[in-house]
Formats: C-alpha cells, sequence, structure tokens
C-alpha cells in the first residue's frame, strides 16, 4: 500500500512537472519574484515602454465611464465635471509616477518596499487592502467589457457571457509575465485609441454643452474623491512594471514617462465621458443604449451610424479593458506572496487563475448595478490609498534622506530588521478614524464634516497620517537605534 501511494506521488510530480514544462515552452513566466531583482538582472534600458504601460492600462471604457459620473451621479455641468478631472488629476497622478521611479534603484516591488516603512507583519494590511481595491477594478472593468460585447449581439450575447469571455483573455495576457505583458501594452492602446477616435468622429456633431444648476462644492469634491479613488490606487502597484530597468536611468525621465502615461488618456477620456453623458438626453438613440447605466451600449450607440465597422469597433473597446485586467492580475499574485510569503513557491499563473475565479462570479452579480458599484467603490477606496501614499513618502523622503542606499535590500525579508510596523499602522488607524470616518460622503454613511463640506476624507486623510507618522515613527526609530 505504501509503495503503492509514493508511486501514485512520483507520477502526479511528473504530471505536474511536465504541466509547467508546457507552459514555458509557450511563454508563460511560471513563478513570480517578489525577491529583489539583482542588479545584474536590472538590464532593460528601453525606458520609454513604461509609458505605454500606464497608457495601455487607461485607455479603455472604465477611464470613459468615470468621468460620466460627474454629470450623472453628482449633478456637474460639462465645465465643471471638466476642470474637476483636470485639477485634481494632475496632483493625483504625481503620487503613482514617482513611486514608478523606486524600482529601477531598489529592484523591488511596491508592496515589498512598503515593509520598510509597514514592517514585515504590518504589511499585511495594506496588502489586503490593495487586493481588495485590485479586484474592485478588474470586476468593475469585467462588467463594461461584458456590456460593449454584449450591445455588439443585440443582447443575444448575455453579459454574463461577455464578462467571462473578457477575463478569460486577460488571464491568457497575464501568464505570460512581465515581457509579454509590456509587449502587449505597446500594441493594445492602437486600436482602442481608433476607436475612441472614430466614435468622437461621427458622433462628435451631437456635443453640446447644456446649461447645468450651479456647482456647489460638495458636489466637486464628492467628485473628486472618485476620482482620487481611480488614480491615487496606482501607487500600491507602480514599482512592479519598473524593477526590471537598468539603475542608471534618470528618476526624472521615468516620472516624465509615467506621469504623462497616467494623464494624458485619463484626463481626455473621462473629459470625453463627461462630454457625451450630457448630450445623451438630446439624442434619442444615445439614450436607449445607455439605457440602465449600460456604457457599453451607449458606445456602441455612437459608433451605429458606421454600421458593421461600428460594431467591429465596439467589440475593440470591450477588449480595451483586457491590458488593465492582465497588469491586475500580474500584480495580484504579487501581493499574495507578500501577503502569505510561504506561498512564493506557488506558481505565479495559479494566483491569476485565483483572481480570474473571483473577479467572475463578482462582476456578474454587480452588473446590474454599475453606477452604484463604481460610485461607492472608488469613493471608499481612495481613503486607505491616501493614508498609504502619505506614510511611504514621508518614509522615503524624510527618514530614508530620498536615498536608495538607506534601503538594506539584504533585510527586505527578516522581520526582526525592518521596521516593527507600529509607527505605520498606528498612524493609519488613527487617520482613518479621527478624520476620514467624520469626513466621508457616501451614500451609505454621511460624516459630521461632510455635511457641510462635502467629501473631504481623502485629502484631510494625507495630511492627518504626514502630521502623525513623523512623530511616531522618530520615536521608533529612538527606541530601536535603527531604521
Amino acid at each position: 500500500m505504501l509503495q503503492q501511494g509514493l508511486e501514485k506521488d512520483r507520477q502526479s510530480t511528473q504530471k505536474n512537472l511536465h504541466w509547467a514544462r508546457w507552459l514555458l515552452t509557450r511563454g508563460v513566466e511560471s513563478r513570480g519574484r517578489i525577491l529583489p531583482v539583482p542588479p545584474e538582472e536590472r538590464v532593460d534600458t528601453q525606458f520609454w515602454k513604461i509609458f505605454f504601460v500606464w497608457f495601455s492600462m487607461n485607455v479603455n471604457i472604465l477611464s470613459f465611464s468615470a468621468g460620466t459620473l460627474g454629470p450623472v451621479v453628482f449633478g456637474l455641468g460639462l465645465r465643471e465635471a471638466c476642470l474637476t478631472i483636470l485639477f485634481f488629476n494632475l496632483l493625483c497622478c504625481i503620487p503613482p509616477a514617482y513611486f514608478t521611479t523606486w524600482g529601477p534603484k531598489l529592484g523591488m516591488r511596491q508592496m515589498v518596499i512598503s515593509r520598510y516603512s509597514f514592517g514585515y507583519y504590518g504589511v499585511i494590511l495594506p496588502c489586503i487592502l490593495n487586493l481588495i481595491g485590485m479586484t474592485g477594478f478588474s470586476v468593475l472593468n469585467s462588467i463594461l467589457g461584458g456590456q460593449a460585447l454584449s450591445s455588439v449581439t443585440n443582447g443575444s450575447l448575455s453579459w454574463s457571457v461577455g464578462i467571462v469571455i473578457i477575463v478569460i483573455i486577460a488571464l491568457l495576457v497575464s501568464f505570460c509575465g512581465y515581457k509579454v505583458l509590456n509587449w502587449y501594452e505597446r500594441i493594445a492602446w492602437m486600436p482602442v485609441v481608433l476607436s475612441f477616435v472614430v466614435a468622437l468622429g461621427v458622433g462628435g456633431k451631437h456635443l453640446s454643452n447644456p446649461p447645468a444648476e450651479p456647482a456647489t462644492a460638495r458636489a466637486v469634491l464628492n467628485f473628486a474623491s472618485s476620482l482620487a479613488g481611480f488614480m491615487i490606487t496606482y501607487s500600491p502597484l507602480s514599482s512592479d512594471f519598473t524593477t526590471y530597468f537598468h539603475p542608471s536611468v534618470s528618476s526624472w525621465r521615468l516620472f516624465i514617462y509615467s506621469y504623462l502615461g497616467f494623464l494624458s488618456p485619463v484626463v481626455t477620456l473621462q473629459c470625453l465621458g463627461a462630454a457625451v453623458v450630457v448630450a445623451v438626453p438630446s439624442v434619442p438613440h444615445w439614450e436607449a443604449g445607455y439605457a440602465g447605466g449600460n456604457v457599453g451600449g451607449l458606445l456602441e450607440a455612437m459608433l451605429h451610424p458606421v454600421k458593421g465597422f461600428g460594431k467591429f469597433l465596439t467589440v475593440l473597446l470591450s477588449l480595451s479593458v483586457a491590458g488593465n485586467l492582465a497588469a491586475t492580475f500580474y500584480s495580484f499574485s504579487l501581493n499574495i506572496q507578500v501577503f502569505v510569503p510561504p506561498l512564493v513557491i506557488v506558481p505565479r499563473y495559479v494566483f491569476s487563475i485565483l483572481a480570474t475565479a473571483i473577479v467572475i462570479p463578482l462582476a456578474i452579480v454587480g452588473a446590474t448595478s454599475f453606477y452604484e458599484a463604481l460610485t461607492d467603490f472608488l469613493g471608499v477606496i481612495g481613503y486607505w490609498a491616501s493614508i498609504f501614499v502619505a506614510i511611504i513618502l514621508v518614509e522615503h523622503l524624510l527618514f530614508r534622506k530620498n536615498n536608495p542606499n538607506n534601503y538594506d535590500v539584504e533585510h527586505w525579508n527578516i522581520p526582526q530588521r525592518l521596521p516593527s510596523g507600529i509607527a505605520a499602522i498606528a498612524s493609519a488607524v488613527m487617520s482613518f478614524g479621527l478624520i476620514v470616518v467624520p469626513g466621508m460622503d457616501q451614500v451609505w454613511f454621511v460624516g459630521p464634516l461632510a455635511k457641510t463640506t462635502g467629501d473631504i476624507g481623502f485629502e484631510a486623510a494625507f495630511a492627518l497620517s504626514v502630521i502623525l507618522y513623523i512623530p511616531f515613527r522618530a520615536l521608533e526609530i529612538r527606541l530601536r537605534k535603527t531604521l
């Protein structure tokens, strides 16, 4: 019996190894690395690629739909919505773009770098929140892709089937890892930009700026909170895509590539979304396509005048979310390995499959209430990301003097040699309790401050986190006598 059991285990192991080898021969990256990338492996000098990673991730229907929130949910006119989009994105694109510059210098993933402020065990909290955020964005992208794909078939293909198709395509791309992902992001934006240009070309004559109610500070701040949730949440995964870049790259150069990669598509498509949705009531065909908040149906209605070519372009737009999904699945697997370090031995594609299994049912359930899901999710997710950015920035700029040499990379997985994380966790929890809760303005809860000011949660959380973390961390360093 024992020999039979051992023989069965041996056959099972050989079968698994054969499966892994088969995947590797087809370009699948079997092991995503959270361990630091050594200098001799940081040899990629095509630094401009990072522009296309962020550009492709944001040239999609989700960016378009985020812009529609201003007029639809918060009652802003086109002018006020576009000014809010421009101003707050100019600010909110700075943190994720800046964090990308750390990858080549340190060779570490963003959540691994976070251990140098949150500690080995404390980083579990931001990891969990980041995983929730990535899952939420993946669900929203999947819903939009499924809606657009379904609209091409006039409903004969259900939203649910469309969602499954979109997510599976993204899964296949994410399987292949860093090199294939970079290649895919370099080309994925081209047909999407073409589709939006054609949609604007055939539907631009209908765009107008109808009179709107005067904008209130509360409406502007609430919309700004959603925009912040859309952009700042890239910060916890920024350096994941630059760890293989050569350390000699200019930080300014990498920052500018990343900043423009974030800013240009987001501002353009969010403003386009606001402009289109404002015009919907005056265009019956658009209004019919947009019924029930169907953003994919709205885009299909815009492209309807070019008939079959319009349907083809709508399919391309539905696939636009695949680039964002694939990159998110890639970072999802890395975050799980930071969250549960023993899982580093598990092939990375297993976690991508897990992400797919989570996203598909959530997207199918949430598809019938997309706008509620989008508004609630973006409003809440920005709070924790703002706190995270504040703590990481203070640690890097103040305590580590903006010097990569002050990060001992050898200690990345040694709990005793990393900060305890108490200062970071205490700052985060106190900021959330003292200012986020009183300052949040959500459908399900309005804090006492927000009743008069509007949603100031993410702005105030950033400021208070900075104020609290400086003395807490200074005390921690003094007591431990080490960074």
